[in-house]
């Protein structure tokens, strides 16, 4: 009955909220254009737009829709009778869906989780399955599906110690919900554990691994860093740094001009993780008086440009291949990190601050075979770990490779989870 309750109480406040969070959209969109498109997506209001579907795929944003790259071309290549919608929440995410897949898969925003948007949504693409990736819980739509008999399931499930409080409170709504899926294809056993605190049924949970593991250097990677590499110069050493957050760049510009006396010919490489701060990055650099050589401007950096700033999407994979040593955003403040496994894939050292919480098996992993370098965040520290590190070819190569075996070593959950997601749809 309090289940109940709260599922009914979940709805009116949404439906009261929907005018307040559309007004935030439009806001948001003073500054960021794309936040104003689309937004009858947001609604539901599809119908005529979209086909009919027999597979919805969900992530929330970029590094979701990377990790599911790997997924939707397993199940492209063997099921091609099997259609797929994906759907993401963020524009940067939607930029990279068609940056990735084009007409391959049908795709859209899933609208906010409010009954009438969910259900004119459901109406016009009528889907056999829904699959969330990693924490993506809509009560409202789970309980949808469930009264129309469409199947759900969780995979790549992420519910970390730091966010499983948050959930707790909320466990009348979140619990039912998450009993109402067919499975929750967990990421590791931590995750698996703590799905199971909020009571969800015990053998719903499994844990398969992280689909994270699942990358690879295939044909159109290797065709970008064919088109990358005559920007490149050779004689330059590349100290990236990976998935930037506002206060990264500032700290990494400060310790860049020191390292530069004894390394001339370092070139930093900033990879800011929201395209929306690329124009700020640019004016940080020039207020330091480096000189900056942006992507977006297909230049290569001369040997004056002292920062590689790429305001792209979807290249930071192929440019770690570039890199000496990669340094990873997010993972100097509470955000949490960044993916690691990305630089290892080309036997690239990665050094990281003190909260990697979003990957803490991945971290735990890398650190049992020395394949990360992991700092206090203060800056002696994180300065003297660069130069010590780039003076040293042989730990460089060392880390690189201990970084590459983990990910060699943990590979499999795509194909389970393209054979789970079958199995939902046939039976």
């Amino acid at each position: 009955m309090l289940e109940r309750i709260s599922l009914i109480g979940y709805r009116i406040l949404w439906l009261l909220l929907l005018p307040l969070l559309l007004l935030v959209l439009v806001i948001r969109s003073r500054n960021h254009p794309e936040y104003r498109q689309r937004l009858s997506e947001r609604l539901g209001l599809n119908r005529g737009k979209l086909k009919p579907t027999d597979i919805v795929l969900h992530a929330a944003s970029v590094g979701e829709v990377l990790a599911l790259k790997p997924l939707v071309h397993s199940l492209q290549n063997n099921h091609p009778e099997l259609s797929i919608t994906f759907t993401c929440f963020t524009p940067t995410g939607s930029a990279q869906i068609e940056k990735l897949f084009g007409n391959s898969v049908q795709h859209c925003y899933l609208p906010l989780d409010t009954w009438p948007c969910t259900s004119l949504f459901l109406n016009a693409i009528k889907p056999s399955a829904i699959i969330f990736m990693e924490t993506e819980i809509w009560p409202n739509l789970l309980h949808q599906c469930d009264n129309r008999r469409i199947k759900t399931l969780i995979i790549n499930g992420r519910l970390s110690n730091r966010s499983l409080p948050k959930y707790q409170k909320l466990h009348r709504l979140i619990t039912p919900s998450l009993n109402l899926l067919a499975d929750i294809y967990c990421q590791s056993k931590e995750n698996q554990e703590n799905f199971r605190s909020l009571a969800v049924k015990r053998d719903k949970c499994k844990n398969v691994g992280n689909l994270k593991f699942d990358i690879k250097i295939n044909t159109q990677l290797k065709q970008k860093i064919e088109e990358l590499a005559p920007l490149v110069d050779a004689n330059r050493r590349l100290l990236l740094l990976a998935s930037s957050h506002k206060g990264d760049e500032a700290r990494f510009i400060k310790h860049y001009t020191a390292l530069k006396q004894d390394f001339p010919d370092l070139l930093m490489g900033i990879v800011p993780r929201h395209p929306e701060r690329f124009d700020a990055v640019a004016q940080l650099c020039q207020e330091h008086q480096l000189q900056v050589a942006r992507r977006s401007e297909r230049k290569s950096p001369s040997q004056a440009d002292d920062v590689w700033l790429v305001d792209t999407l979807g290249e930071l994979l192929a440019i770690s291949s570039f890199a000496s040593i990669v340094v990873m955003g997010g993972s100097f403040s509470s955000i949490g990190g960044h993916n690691p496994l990305e630089p290892a894939l080309f036997k690239k050292p990665v050094i990281v601050g003190p909260d990697m919480s979003n990957f803490t098996e991945i971290m735990q992993q890398l650190e049992q075979v020395d394949g990360v370098v992991k700092t206090t965040g203060q800056d002696e520290d994180l300065y003297n770990t660069i130069n010590q590190l780039m003076k040293n070819e042989q730990s460089i190569s060392a880390i690189g490779e201990h970084a590459f075996s983990v990910v060699q070593n943990n590979q499999g959950a795509t194909e389970k989870t393209r054979q789970r997601i079958v199995e939902l749809i046939n039976n």
